[in-house]
């Protein structure tokens, strides 16, 4: 079910980051899932689109069960790595970028810090209402969009330390393009509002107050519903 050869083995062209960076998402992960009006999932197919490692699915399985759950990326050491780290729980991991292979197949999707990723939102917007069964919903964090006042900054940065091309959007871009798809597109602020570590990196966050207000009011939350029918 292997798709076309990946663009690179991992996100961070420093391989030994990715495991820290899931370290450190969990907390942020806890609340993305805790945001969720869902609560049953035992019955439910779940997909998450830019999985890395795996460790939202592990974590959104011991939080909320469900019936079978598949992870996608482009990255193949990250999905080695996430096959290995699955153990028995009902996790499918493929290296991919078409999802034609899961039409039809998915109850709830999800996607964490991945959409502003995309050279082609347009593209992938069309294939998530593809996969998604009638009623399902996508639910898609990006805080890097063109209206964060960290974003100058960051572009950059994110650019020159990672293997994947970066794009300026607006959040009205997200919103639009996934309307024309077919969903019903609304959104909230992420709203983290936990502790954070007091030293994050300061290239990122060069005031404290900014590692506060970057997951609490800059960080955006679509929930993107197929209609019935559609």
């Amino acid at each position: 079910m292997t798709q076309a050869a990946p663009a690179y083995g991992t996100w961070h062209a420093d391989p030994d980051r990715e495991a820290a960076m899931e370290a450190s998402h969990r907390p942020l992960w806890r609340h993305f899932i805790q945001s969720i009006p869902e609560t049953d999932l035992a019955t439910r197919v779940i997909l998450d689109f830019g999985c890395n490692r795996g460790g939202f699915l592990r974590l959104l399985h011991a939080l909320k069960p469900f019936r079978r759950g598949i992870g996608i990326d482009i990255a193949r050491d990250s999905i080695a790595a996430a096959r290995t780290l699955a153990g028995s729980m009902p996790l499918d991991f493929e290296v991919a970028t078409d999802l034609g292979p899961w039409r039809g197949q998915v109850d709830l999707a999800f996607s964490y810090e991945v959409i502003y990723l995309l050279p082609d939102l347009a593209t992938h917007a069309a294939q998530m209402h593809q996969v998604l069964r009638d009623g399902g919903v996508y639910y898609a964090v990006t805080g890097c969009h063109t209206h964060c006042p960290l974003w100058p900054a960051w572009r950059t940065l994110i650019g020159d330390t990672t293997n994947a091309p970066v794009q300026d959007r607006a959040p009205e871009e997200y919103a639009d393009t996934f309307a024309r798809a077919g969903f019903d597109v609304s959104v909230r602020k992420f709203g983290f509002d936990g502790f954070v570590p007091a030293h994050k990196d300061r290239r990122y966050y060069p005031r404290l107050t900014d590692a506060l207000d970057y997951p609490a009011e800059h960080k955006l939350l679509f929930r993107l519903e197929k209609q019935g029918g559609a």
